[in-house]
Protein backbone atom coordinates (compact mmCIF):
# COMPACT_ATOMS: atom_id res chain seq x y z
CA UNK A 1 0.00 0.00 0.00
CA UNK A 2 2.79 2.43 0.82
CA UNK A 3 4.51 1.64 -2.48
CA UNK A 4 1.39 2.46 -4.16
CA UNK A 5 0.89 5.37 -2.97
CA UNK A 6 4.60 6.72 -3.20
CA UNK A 7 3.62 5.43 -6.91
CA UNK A 8 1.10 7.84 -6.93
CA UNK A 9 2.68 10.75 -5.55
CA UNK A 10 5.02 10.10 -8.13
CA UNK A 11 2.58 9.71 -10.77
CA UNK A 12 0.48 13.16 -9.66
CA UNK A 13 3.84 14.94 -9.61
CA UNK A 14 5.21 14.54 -12.81
CA UNK A 15 1.16 14.92 -14.26
CA UNK A 16 1.24 18.55 -12.39
CA UNK A 17 4.78 19.38 -13.59
CA UNK A 18 3.93 18.36 -17.61
CA UNK A 19 0.23 19.77 -17.35
CA UNK A 20 -0.30 22.09 -13.63
CA UNK A 21 0.79 25.61 -13.50
CA UNK A 22 -0.06 29.00 -14.86
CA UNK A 23 -0.20 27.54 -18.50
CA UNK A 24 -0.43 24.05 -19.06
CA UNK A 25 1.12 22.06 -22.29
CA UNK A 26 -2.42 21.63 -24.13
CA UNK A 27 -2.52 25.68 -23.69
CA UNK A 28 1.03 26.38 -24.88
CA UNK A 29 0.45 24.05 -27.90
CA UNK A 30 -2.83 25.80 -28.57
CA UNK A 31 -0.85 29.20 -28.24
CA UNK A 32 1.79 28.34 -30.64
CA UNK A 33 -0.44 27.41 -32.94
CA UNK A 34 -2.11 30.83 -33.08
CA UNK A 35 1.20 32.35 -33.10
CA UNK A 36 1.84 30.80 -36.44
CA UNK A 37 -1.65 31.30 -37.25
CA UNK A 38 -1.18 35.26 -36.90
CA UNK A 39 1.97 35.34 -38.66
CA UNK A 40 0.60 33.92 -41.53
CA UNK A 41 -2.31 36.84 -41.34
CA UNK A 42 0.35 39.51 -40.71
CA UNK A 43 2.34 37.83 -43.38
CA UNK A 44 -1.13 37.92 -45.99
CA UNK A 45 -1.76 41.33 -45.19
CA UNK A 46 1.72 42.80 -45.56
CA UNK A 47 1.16 41.21 -49.35
CA UNK A 48 -2.26 42.98 -49.43
CA UNK A 49 -0.25 46.53 -48.01
CA UNK A 50 2.18 46.25 -50.53
CA UNK A 51 0.30 45.57 -53.66
CA UNK A 52 -2.48 48.58 -52.49
CA UNK A 53 0.95 50.48 -52.43
CA UNK A 54 1.99 49.67 -55.63
CA UNK A 55 -1.62 50.49 -57.24
CA UNK A 56 -1.57 53.65 -55.77
CA UNK A 57 1.64 54.61 -57.04
CA UNK A 58 0.63 53.26 -60.49
CA UNK A 59 -2.80 55.19 -60.05
CA UNK A 60 -0.19 58.24 -59.28
CA UNK A 61 1.75 58.17 -62.47
CA UNK A 62 0.05 56.02 -65.18
CA UNK A 63 -2.34 58.31 -67.03
CA UNK A 64 -3.36 55.39 -69.13
CA UNK A 65 -4.55 53.69 -66.13
CA UNK A 66 -6.65 56.67 -64.66
CA UNK A 67 -7.85 57.48 -68.15
CA UNK A 68 -9.54 53.62 -67.87
CA UNK A 69 -10.46 54.10 -64.45
CA UNK A 70 -12.10 57.38 -65.00
CA UNK A 71 -13.85 55.67 -68.08
CA UNK A 72 -15.04 52.18 -65.93
CA UNK A 73 -16.16 53.58 -62.72
CA UNK A 74 -17.01 57.48 -63.71
CA UNK A 75 -18.57 56.77 -66.90
CA UNK A 76 -16.63 59.03 -68.60
CA UNK A 77 -16.78 59.19 -72.55
CA UNK A 78 -14.12 61.16 -75.23
CA UNK A 79 -15.13 64.02 -76.55
CA UNK A 80 -18.12 64.15 -78.95
CA UNK A 81 -17.21 60.82 -80.35
CA UNK A 82 -18.35 58.81 -77.76
CA UNK A 83 -21.97 58.14 -76.39
CA UNK A 84 -22.76 56.29 -73.34
CA UNK A 85 -25.74 54.13 -72.80
CA UNK A 86 -27.34 53.45 -69.37
CA UNK A 87 -29.84 50.82 -68.60
CA UNK A 88 -31.84 51.23 -65.52
CA UNK A 89 -34.39 48.75 -64.50
CA UNK A 90 -37.42 49.93 -63.86
CA UNK A 91 -38.16 51.31 -60.39
CA UNK A 92 -34.41 51.82 -59.48
CA UNK A 93 -32.99 55.56 -59.43
CA UNK A 94 -29.55 56.00 -60.83
CA UNK A 95 -26.97 57.14 -58.15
Amino acid sequence: MKRFLIALGLVLAVYFAVQGGEYSTVDLVRQRAQAIALRAAVDSLKHDVDSLTRLKRRIATDSALQERIAREVNGMVRSDKELIYRFVEPGKSEQ
